[in-house]
């Protein structure tokens, strides 16, 4: 180590997450995997296209005006 970089803290240690933090993440992945709206890969993938083709002519006209 030369004397440019800095020394590293003797005392500080990175937290460790609390068992019900997550706890709580997974309960909020699970809803959105297991929730009642789950849609198909097909309707997912049409949903894409239409937000896909939508941002495209918003720049288009954005770029026109």
């Amino acid at each position: 180590m030369n004397s440019a970089e800095p020394v590293p803290p003797a005392a500080l240690r990175a937290r460790e997450p609390k068992a019900s933090v997550l706890a709580a993440l997974q309960l909020v992945e699970d809803a959105r995997y297991f929730g009642n709206d789950r849609r198909s890969q097909r309707e997912r993938a049409r949903q894409q296209v239409e937000r896909t083709i939508a941002y495209r002519k918003l720049a288009r006209d954005l770029l026109a005006s």
